[in-house]
């Protein structure tokens, strides 16, 4: 039986940053005119034929949906040349779609790999989520304290006033309730229509950001790609998957999922080493966004190994044809 090649997320890493690269550029012609399909499109097909020259045996755990819902990049899709060794791969070509529509803030293309069976195969359901930067003891906050307890707790264990919190939560009508208790502590808010896997990103460099928390419910898939980002950034994750009905249900189980009511930490969802690439499609506070020029295209890219906890951001001047 032949050897089970290794995980080499040092070689690896430099092949991701060209795959989400590759589907940044992809967008750029449609930021800002108004098309989430055909941008979301192109960066899927753009992020597809950049893995498939990646020497690695992938399958997709986290992708655009089911396989009859996606026509390219869903949840079990095998993808690269099936030579190297076998990973999981967690993916968002374009993390924003409405954002890049819309020329808003935060649009990001998002990919992270680990060895086979290191990622949760999250359902398509939602997740509660609760996420901190790097430098706090474990349990410094949970999915269990009210959201003015873990504004008073993480302002206790920073030192400061509650004043001095600032908390990130998507705008939607279910977070209502939270967003003024929140601001009850003397806290701030800082609303975001879309993309929480920047959100939770956000709370990992909070000088750079402004952000300390991230709280609030958003898609499952995402949650684990926010997951594979702070471990190599740094900082604390948790997330409960909710259900609205048995067909949520069926997802779960379809998944491989029998713990409705477990609260995953960051390690239970990525539970390996992990490399992590998000390249920047608008501006934002994690990155800048593409810039055109006459004859050129510039992107930014970030990327990150939890192994070593190297972050390293990339510009990358691409001439266009």
């Amino acid at each position: 039986m032949p050897a089970i090649p290794d995980f080499n997320d040092r070689t690896l890493s430099l092949g991701l940053a060209r795959v989400s690269e590759a589907a940044a550029i992809a967008c750029a012609n449609f930021i800002g005119r108004g098309d989430e399909k055909a941008a979301d499109q192109a960066a899927v097909d753009a992020m597809r034929t950049q893995l498939n020259k990646l020497d690695i045996a992938g399958t997709v755990v986290i992708g655009e949906g089911e396989r009859d819902e996606a026509p390219m990049l869903f949840i079990g899709e095998e993808v690269g040349t099936g030579n190297g060794p076998g990973v999981d791969i967690a993916l968002d070509p374009l993390e924003g779609t409405t954002l890049t529509a819309k020329d808003m803030p935060n649009a990001l293309a998002v990919i992270a790999m680990g060895p086979r069976g290191t990622m949760l195969h999250a359902p398509d359901v939602y997740m509660d989520k609760l996420a901190i930067g790097p430098g706090f003891k474990p349990g410094t906050v949970t999915l269990s304290m009210s959201p003015a307890e873990r504004v008073n707790a993480l302002a206790a264990a920073k030192g400061c006033s509650t004043a001095d919190i600032t908390v990130c939560v998507l705008e939607r009508p279910r977070h209502e309730e939270m967003i003024a208790e929140v601001r009850g502590t003397g806290a701030a808010i800082r609303l975001i229509t879309d993309g929480d896997v920047a959100g939770v990103m956000h709370c990992a460099e909070p000088v750079q950001t402004g952000i300390d928390m991230y709280m609030g419910s958003g898609g499952a898939p995402e949650g684990v790609l926010a997951a594979a980002a702070l471990k190599c950034m740094g900082g604390q994750m948790y997330g409960q998957l909710t259900f609205r009905n048995d067909d949520e249900r069926g997802r779960a189980a379809k998944a491989g999922i029998t713990n409705l009511d477990r609260v995953y930490t960051r390690d239970d969802m990525v539970t390996g080493d992990v490399i992590f690439a998000a390249t920047g499609v608008t501006d934002g506070s994690i990155l800048p966004g593409i810039k055109r020029e006459v004859g050129f295209v510039t992107t930014e890219t970030i990327l990150m190994r939890s192994k070593t906890g190297s972050v390293r951001r990339m510009q990358y001047r691409n001439p266009t044809k």
